[in-house]
């Protein structure tokens, strides 16, 4: 077995539970800004004092509602700013927190409150909060009520019915709670008790609870503050869409709460890139996606001014000064390319500039996670003067296992250890993992059975180690496929180099058992439209019930040149001899998961007659 680790950066001593790093930053700086908030039109500042008086006014009414230490909370709504009121007035009113993602089916919503015996609910709208009350009246056991976070909401007159109200009925409810009661809340969690349940998207089966602790959250977020303070510091701030139900976008809000990074919420992404220019932030965490469609917005925008040929040298300057930019970081030779920099001085006016600006013009460096980040893809933001860190991580690992940093990028690599993290490669090429982020265990102690080994955490996925410690993914360990040959093929470069084309939002490979590789290639509907718009083309239209093949020549052959180009990176064996082109509701709850994870098994089941097809 191979393994690489980092020591940690940061010591717990001292902290008692994550809602120490509140109490520590509101005591340090009080009138700093910690949050800018969406209300009356404009953006308006709120205090890091102003947010902890919101937060334990908050708890209070728990409190008073009858919330008992150890009680489970569930929180189902958008990104927003009342999001991370609800979230810290839990844990200061001593409550366990149950994240749900407000895309989740009624079923998922009643299989999670069920299991995790939630008490009370929060959630965004209305619509949220029926479902979470409904939810609790099916789980049968006495509960608290569910509680909706829009202030002009109508309810029920009586503020201590089950049916309830608006966190202003909550906190109104808790005006008699003494301020030591709340303090004796807030400090009675010690770091190995359980800060919250959250279950797992499950794409390749049941979703599990996922019990992370407060010792989790602190090793977290004391450690990669440590590690990342060149970008997270209280001179910078930030824009999170990423939905905070997941644990990534929670612990970055810790991070940065902790660390005085200023944080603006957004609940639809959509409109993430006009708000860039008002907000200006000066780090982002995304997905992959965001980036692919930011690169092929900007090449449409060229082709429309019949700068094709034009964008495609720049692309690939962008390219090239993004490898020149990674040789400098490995204190590697430089060639001596005047034409390069040339190249790159006149398409910075051009062309750079101006995306700089598009997403605000003060970005110094994105995180890249949820996915893997295409190499090249890295290297053309590299160029255009936005680093891009990739990083790696589950919600078992609470977010970052490991990372690449400021000064140390390496596309196509997700890092290194963050500290305090051990990652090991075991004998069959799975990534392991232990450490200060590793959780001790699932909620049910029968999904534990195949969970750890010798005290490592198992991933699911396949990586290596290069001999710099840094660790290179290559695919799910369930979704290798062994062909009637006999050859074991991993799909993920395959797969991620076709997902390149804006037009494919999923690209699958099948074949277990069979003579050759196929695949399916699920379209992006946004970027299939624009694209068939500007090629004068007709593709189906309305809504769609289920998986529809679109068998559309001039779709195809535009396809088949992203399946040529993957079909070159890897051998004979692994390439794809057939595909078919489908469209299916990306927005179904059973098909992705709420972090856009294809569920693999559910598409290969629901498309079985189109696979067949291609084995004829």
């Amino acid at each position: 077995m191979i393994e690489s680790s980092t020591p940690p950066l940061a010591a717990l001593d001292g902290y008692r539970n994550v809602t120490d790093l509140l109490a520590r930053r509101e005591a340090d700086a009080p009138d700093h800004v910690a949050f800018e908030v969406d209300r009356d039109g404009g953006w308006q500042p709120v205090t890091t004092r102003e947010f902890a008086n919101e937060v334990r006014a908050l708890a209070k009414g728990l409190i008073a509602r009858g919330i008992r230490t150890g009680d489970p909370i569930a929180i189902m709504a958008p990104t927003r700013y009342e999001w991370a009121v609800a979230d810290l007035a839990a844990w200061f009113a001593g409550a366990v927190v149950v994240p749900i993602y407000e895309t989740s089916s009624p079923s998922q919503v009643n299989a999670i409150v069920a299991d995790a015996g939630v008490r009370l609910a929060i959630g965004g709208s209305p619509a949220h909060t029926e479902l979470l009350q409904a939810a609790l009246a099916q789980s049968g056991a006495p509960t608290l009520g569910a509680w909706t976070m829009d202030a002009d909401t109508p309810h029920d007159s009586d503020p201590g019915a089950a049916a309830s109200g608006t966190l202003d009925d909550l906190v109104a409810l808790g005006s008699d709670v003494a301020d030591d009661e709340v303090e004796a809340r807030r400090t009675h969690a010690t770091q190995d008790a359980p800060a919250t349940i959250v279950y797992t998207s499950g794409t390749t089966g049941e979703p599990k609870g996922v019990v992370l602790s407060h010792r989790n959250f602190l090793g977290q977020v004391l450690n990669i503050a440590a590690a990342y303070r060149e970008i997270v510091n209280e001179n910078g701030n930030t824009v999170i869409f990423l939905p905070l139900a997941h644990v990534l976008a929670r612990g970055l809000q810790l991070i940065c709460l902790a660390s005085g990074m200023r944080i603006a919420h957004l609940s639809d992404p959509s409109t993430v890139v006009s708000t860039l220019d008002t907000l200006r932030p000066t780090f982002l965490v995304v997905v992959p996606r965001v980036l692919e469609k930011i690169q092929a917005a900007a090449a449409a925008k060229a082709a429309d001014k019949g700068l094709s040929r034009v964008w495609a040298k720049a692309h690939e300057t962008a390219v090239a000064w993004g490898r020149r930019a990674e040789r400098i970081d490995a204190r590697r030779r430089i060639p001596n390319r005047r034409g390069l920099r040339l190249r790159h001085r006149f398409f910075d006016a051009l062309f750079y500039r101006r995306l700089r600006t598009v997403m605000g013009g003060r970005v110094g460096y994105i995180l890249s996670g949820g996915a893997a980040l295409d190499p090249e893809l890295s290297l053309f933001f590299r160029g255009l003067g936005v680093p891009v860190i990739e990083g790696y991580g589950l919600t078992e690992t609470t977010a970052p296992l490991t990372g690449n940093l400021p000064g140390l990028i390496a596309s196509g690599s997700v890092g290194t250890p963050l500290p305090g993290l051990t990652v090991r490669i075991s004998d069959e090429g799975e990534v392991l993992a232990r450490g200060i982020g590793v959780f001790d265990g699932y909620r049910n102690p029968a999904h534990n059975e195949d969970a750890f080994i010798d005290g490592f955490f198992r991933t699911g996925d396949l990586g290596r180690l290069d001999d710099q410690g840094r660790l290179f993914l290559e695919g799910r360990l369930k979704d290798v496929i062994v062909t009637s040959n006999g050859k074991t093929v991993v799909p993920t470069r395959w797969e991620s180099t076709v997902e390149a084309d804006p037009l494919v939002s999923h690209a699958v490979m099948v074949g277990e058992g069979k003579p050759y590789l196929s695949a399916l290639l699920l379209l992006d509907p946004e970027q299939t439209r624009a694209w068939a718009s500007a090629e004068g083309i007709a593709l189906p239209s309305g809504p769609i019930d289920d998986i529809r093949t679109v068998a559309d020549p001039a779709l195809r052959a535009h396809l088949q040149r992203a399946v040529d180009a993957a079909n070159a990176l890897v051998a004979h064996s692994e390439q794809v001899r057939r595909f078919s082109v489908v469209l299916a509701d990306l927005d179904d709850r059973e098909l992705v998961t709420p972090t856009m994870k294809l569920k693999r098994n559910v598409v290969l089941d629901r498309a079985a007659v189109t696979v067949n097809d291609l084995y004829l």
